[in-house]
């Protein structure tokens, strides 16, 4: 865990509001982002507040063992995976949806055929089973280490590798049938 997480946890768990609120302003943004490619957009701010209220539930059983960001992410994934349960959303979100789903930063996708690539793509990953899509979106998305994602998933490594290969081996195959150059 970073030093400044560690001591924000130390400080929030004594009751420090200042310190909880630099925990969530430092984390909050990847969460959101997170839910965003998941779910829509209302059902993504509030995914993330009852994360964040679950995380204030669970601080004081927060041993450290794995970095906060991880272990916030592991909440992550569990009010996700509650949610689907309840809601059964696995169908694919519309294209309005992507498009309401923009950065607040200039994106490194500037061009036009650049981003009608990257939203096919985005497409394909949302195509993909609950699961395989999840994985794609911590660890792709998100940035999260094969051991992070482990730690979050509750789930071997062995594992996380195995489906995430089946995922990309998936998304290859999508291309070789309808190569992203033929959106443009």
């Amino acid at each position: 865990m970073r030093d400044e997480d560690a001591e924000l946890c130390r400080a929030a768990r004594e009751g420090d509001h200042d310190a909880a609120s630099q925990l969530v302003s430092r984390h909050y943004k990847r969460i959101y982002a997170y839910f965003a490619r998941l779910a829509p957009p209302d059902d993504a701010e509030d995914l993330t507040q009852r994360t964040f209220s679950k995380v204030w539930e669970a601080l004081a059983s927060f041993s450290g063992k794995s970095s906060f960001s991880t272990w916030v992410h592991g909440i992550a994934h569990h009010v996700y995976v509650d949610w689907r349960r309840k809601r059964n959303l696995l169908d694919p979100q519309p294209l309005e949806w992507w498009d309401s789903c923009s950065a607040e930063t200039p994106s490194p996708f500037e061009s036009a055929a650049e981003r009608d690539e990257v939203l096919c793509l985005y497409r394909w990953v949302d195509q993909l089973d609950a699961d395989s899509r999840e994985l794609v979106h911590l660890h792709y998305y998100q940035g999260l280490t094969l051991r992070e994602l482990s730690e979050a998933l509750q789930i071997a490594t062995s594992t996380v590798k195995y489906r995430l290969r089946q995922a990309i081996d998936q998304l290859h195959a999508r291309a070789a049938a309808a190569p992203l150059q033929s959106f443009r």
